[in-house]
């Protein structure tokens, strides 16, 4: 079995990264451009690097390519040809490995690490907030032909599992299912929420729970990209429904305006995660960690709340 989805199986917690695109920011990086994060790895890519390195220092086990928004459409509005693209996706993952590699040297004895390969949804690559409402319809062949070569390069170049993460669209989930299945690989499935019991399209997550159990391939499934006070009920509904390991990363509870892509109220609580791990472990997350505005010290927070 693959390492990481026997180690959910087993009933390890893993504590996941934080936030990447907003990490950059703050390190000087100007993400303005429908790239979003996957612009960084054309122009500073070590910058990334060192930000997967951080988050292994604060006690992350899982770092999560930034390849998010990096899709071979998008790539080629810069100019790239496919194979140009899919190189620049593969990096995403040897950065993320040499982190990992960095990580370990330092401390051998620590324990395993994995790396994710973030599939960002299709919404990502409109680059106009859709990964929070959903409001788009490609037929099955042509979301497969949008995230199979992504998704074929991330496993070629040694990801450890694959993040089909912020997805807002419940047809979109069950092709990436479907993929998954057909590449013999193993995934987990979080998504963004209209409200606790309903994905961004207004699917109800009971209803997807119920799709994904049994799909080979599905290591776990949750939330994220989404408000803290939502987890827990989100959780909870898919608790209820499915037997599955559950995966919860949310924003750091600042509110987020995504039509204009900007951050405005609320304050950052670098404690915030770690108060309701123990609440989110107890109904089923085995994947927690943080997305937007999240840090370093969100993530050490977390992991020493952990254990």
């Amino acid at each position: 079995m693959n390492p990481l989805a026997a180690a959910l199986a087993a009933g390890e917690t893993l504590v996941l990264d934080g936030a990447l695109a907003t990490e950059l920011e703050a390190r000087g990086c100007d993400l303005g451009d429908p790239l979003w994060s996957a612009k960084v790895l054309l122009e500073a890519p070590g910058i990334i690097a060192a930000v997967h390195r951080d988050y292994f220092r604060a006690g992350a086990r899982v770092a999560t390519t930034a390849s998010y928004q990096a899709s071979v459409p998008g790539f080629a509005r810069r100019g790239l040809s496919e194979e140009e693209a899919l190189g620049v996706v593969r990096e995403s993952v040897r950065l993320a490995e040499g982190a990992r590699r960095d990580h370990r040297t330092e401390h051998p004895e620590g324990p395993p690490l994995f790396v994710a390969g973030s599939v960002g949804p299709y919404g990502a690559y409109l680059a106009d907030g859709s990964e929070y409402r959903g409001d788009y319809a490609l037929t099955r062949d042509e979301f497969l032909d949008f995230h199979r070569p992504r998704a074929e390069a991330l496993l070629d170049a040694g990801a450890d599992i694959l993040a089909c993460e912020t997805l807002p669209n419940a047809a979109e989930v069950l092709v990436l299912a479907d993929l998954v299945e057909e590449l013999g690989a193993h995934a987990w499935f979080s998504v963004t929420l209209r409200d606790a019991g309903h994905l961004s399209d207004g699917t109800p997550l009971a209803r997807l729970a119920e799709e994904l159990a049994g799909r080979p391939g599905v290591a776990a499934i949750g939330v994220n990209c989404v408000p803290p006070a939502l987890v827990g009920p989100a959780l909870a509904e898919l608790a209820a429904r499915t037997d599955l390991p559950l995966v919860a990363y949310p924003n750091s509870g600042e509110g987020y305006d995504a039509a204009t892509r900007t951050w405005g109220t609320g304050t950052h609580d670098a404690g915030l995660l770690a108060s309701r791990a123990g609440e989110w472990a107890a109904l089923g997350a085995r994947l927690i960690g943080g997305c937007c505005r999240t840090t370093p010290a969100d993530i050490a927070a977390l992991a020493r709340a952990a254990g």
